[in-house]
């Protein structure tokens, strides 16, 4: 009986723990670094009117490219869009991207 107890005990602490880790996202993956879908449109509009320099590249811009070292220029990103200030932003063939600038790779595409 006592066995049955603590079997049942932990299968209760394991799904609590999965549980709670899987609150970032619905399919439980955690949450990505990046601007919400909700302020991504005014994200583009305040690119536009920084006027960045577009790095124009010859690769797919899609999540994991990592950029080149030489020739990107990268620009922080203001805290009201909520983006931890470890990452910038920059545009690549006119396409505004987060960047995660120790690895040059891009972490966000704002569509």
């Amino acid at each position: 009986m006592l066995k049955h107890v603590v079997l049942a005990a932990g299968l209760v602490l394991g799904s609590t723990a999965v549980m709670a880790q899987n609150q970032g996202q619905p399919n439980g993956l955690p949450e990505p670094p990046g601007i919400s879908s909700e302020l991504a449109p005014r994200f583009q509009r305040y690119v536009v009117e920084q006027r960045p320099t577009s790095y124009t590249y010859d690769q797919p811009v899609i999540v994991g490219t990592t950029l080149p070292a030489i020739g990107v220029t990268y620009y922080a990103i203001p805290q009201e869009y909520g983006v931890s200030s470890d990452y910038f932003y920059t545009v690549v063939n006119n396409r505004p991207v987060l960047v995660e600038p120790g690895t040059r790779r891009i972490v966000q595409v704002i569509d």
